[in-house]
């Protein structure tokens, strides 16, 4: 666990020192701050639902933009190599790797919070979604960011990683609605896969063990196969 720690605080930092993330960042706030406040006033009412009900979607593309570096640029310049001849098992690589992102995307949110207080100030705001949704938040960018670390995994190229990881987090986006397309005998299970109606739960405020296990099954499943394909790699 201290190796991952070292992991980490090296992969965190990183993220401020490269320029790409400021961009993240930058297109993360405008974004997000565009969508609210353009149909705020219009929709006269004290509540961030807009914001989060966006927020999944946001996130599929976001948070692989976010991870898409994490492993194929090591891949790519041949310091992967090197990483392995320190004292630090394939997990702890993993996990340190997928803390840093989680960490810099919670860090992405943390302006976000000018949203709920802007709103109180409006009017008569109800906390409970509003920490529901970001508890909610935080749950989807870890499963987000395990599929785009397994997506790293898989090329030397960010931009790959990029397409693999936004194209399966899209996908279970949109499962939901793309349900209709489906025989009824499967609708079952996959309404069950699909990230968009546990996310909703929980920024209604509604704290569903079922929807917390989802995430942290999705995140499990995630850096399990990241760390089976870097293993692979050896």
């Amino acid at each position: 666990m201290h190796q991952a720690v070292y992991i980490f605080r090296k992969e965190f930092g990183s993220y401020f020192i490269s320029p790409v993330a400021y961009i993240v960042i930058s297109i993360f706030l405008l974004v997000t701050g565009w969508f609210f406040f353009s149909t705020f006033f219009l929709l006269d009412q004290a509540n961030l639902r807009n914001f989060f009900s966006m927020l999944p979607v946001i996130f599929a593309f976001v948070v692989p933009a976010v991870t898409m570096r994490l492993f194929s640029e090591e891949l790519n310049v041949g310091s992967y190599e090197t990483l392995l001849t320190l004292p630090v098992r394939y997990g702890e690589v993993v996990l340190g790797k997928f803390m840093a992102a989680v960490a810099f995307i919670g860090a992405m949110l943390v302006p976000t919070l000018a949203y709920p207080l802007t709103v109180s100030l409006l009017g008569q705001l109800d906390w409970g979604p509003v920490v529901g949704g970001y508890i909610g938040a935080i749950l989807l960018a870890a499963a987000y960011a395990a599929i785009g670390l397994f997506a790293s995994s898989l090329t030397r190229n960010q931009i790959v990683a990029f397409i693999i990881g936004m194209a399966i987090c899209f996908t279970l986006t949109l499962m939901e609605r793309m349900l209709f397309f489906l025989p009824e005998s499967l609708l079952g299970i996959l309404s069950y896969v699909g990230t968009f109606p546990h996310f909703q739960n929980i920024s209604k405020g509604i704290i569903d063990t079922r929807d917390i296990v989802y995430f942290i099954s999705v995140s499990f499943i995630g850096l399990y196969a990241a760390r089976l394909v870097i293993e692979e790699k050896k």
